[in-house]
């Protein structure tokens, strides 16, 4: 497990409530919007949003160095970046607990060890499902592959929608935000980390 996935999990397992304690907060949260949670179409609210919060969080149970352990070492030839485009994701923003919906682009350029692209995809997963700021999800994503894979670099891309800003406060439903980071050769080197943004346009 990479220092990320320690971290990340060591906060994860702080002081978690029973799921009986989960669906009475979620009853409180009914009652403080202000209706009655013992109305016939709310009676089964509490268990289904709990319900509903274990598949959004479920990336709080997964590690991604795990993901990331079988690699392939005989990869002949092959000296270039690997990228997986258009990684669908929905997360959750930490700040109002509502949706993030996003593609994320992943690339490494591999050095001993090569993984499965499917692999890069379920990393964005496992970091998506959880309470995020997009700007933590796309380092997390980042130093995961690093620390676990060692390559020669690492690039993450991330171009996302947060209904925090689209449907309350400022309201603007256009809008999306771009995150990016590199490590190795794609920081190091200018022409390598233009091929990899190049490759990310639609």
């Amino acid at each position: 497990m990479t220092n990320t996935a320690k971290k990340l999990k060591n906060v994860a397992n702080i002081n978690r409530p029973s799921r009986k304690e989960a669906m009475k907060a979620v009853e409180t949260l009914i009652l403080w919007a202000g209706e009655n949670p013992e109305r016939e179409g709310l009676l089964e609210t509490p268990k289904r949003v709990v319900a509903a919060y274990e598949e959004f969080f479920v990336g709080y149970t997964q590690d991604p160095a795990c993901v990331l352990s079988k690699t392939f070492e005989d990869i002949q030839g092959f000296d270039d970046m690997v990228v997986v485009r258009d990684i669908e994701f929905v997360s959750h923003c930490e700040h109002h607990l509502v949706p993030i919906l996003g593609k994320a682009h992943v690339a490494y350029w591999p050095d001993d060890k090569v993984v499965g692209i499917s692999k890069l995809a379920r990393v964005v997963d496992i970091f998506a499902r959880r309470l995020v700021s997009q700007e933590n999800m796309t380092r997390n994503i980042l130093q995961c592959i690093d620390e676990t894979l060692a390559p020669k670099g690492v690039a993450v891309y991330i171009d996302a929608n947060h209904q925090c800003m689209s449907t309350r406060g400022v309201q603007k439903t256009c809008s999306s935000t771009v995150t990016s980071m590199f490590s190795g050769v794609f920081k190091e080197d200018a022409n390598v980390q233009r091929r990899f943004m190049d490759i990310t346009k639609d």
